[in-house]
């Protein structure tokens, strides 16, 4: 899947693609590193690129320890519906947990993911850590 300039952020923002999780994309792609400002806008851009099946920049941003040695693409028929941020908590300048539900629906069947993500910054760059799945 590919996005115009003027498309609407897969992420739920409300904000267009190129002025939301786009322009971490984007930065990312040109060699600037992951420049997300927060915990949220990572996942944020996480999901929007799951979406998009940008799979260098999901390994980029998983913190190495848990990183998994590859990512399979998007499965043939699978859409993505739609990301709510149910809630951001910085623990300190280091360290944050993101609540989110992602849905998607394959195959006629939906799926929902609810998650409580951990996050840490290092050397200025955001992380996913790993989650608690409910």
């Amino acid at each position: 899947m590919t996005m115009t300039s003027s498309a609407a952020c897969p992420c739920g923002s409300g904000r267009i693609y190129e002025a939301c999780c786009g322009r971490w994309h984007q930065d990312f792609a040109a060699g600037l590193g992951l420049r997300a400002p927060d915990a949220e806008a990572l996942m944020r851009s996480r999901y929007s690129a799951y979406v998009l099946d940008k799979l260098d920049y999901l390994l980029a941003s998983w913190h190495p320890s848990t990183r998994p040695a590859s990512l399979a693409p998007n499965e043939p028929g699978l859409r993505w519906l739609g990301l709510e941020v149910k809630r951001h908590c910085q623990q300190d300048a280091d360290h944050a947990t993101v609540e989110f539900v992602a849905r998607g629906k394959m195959g006629g069947r939906a799926h929902r993911l609810h998650e409580i993500s951990r996050f840490v910054r290092e050397d200025g760059a955001w992380l996913y850590v790993d989650g608690d799945v409910d």
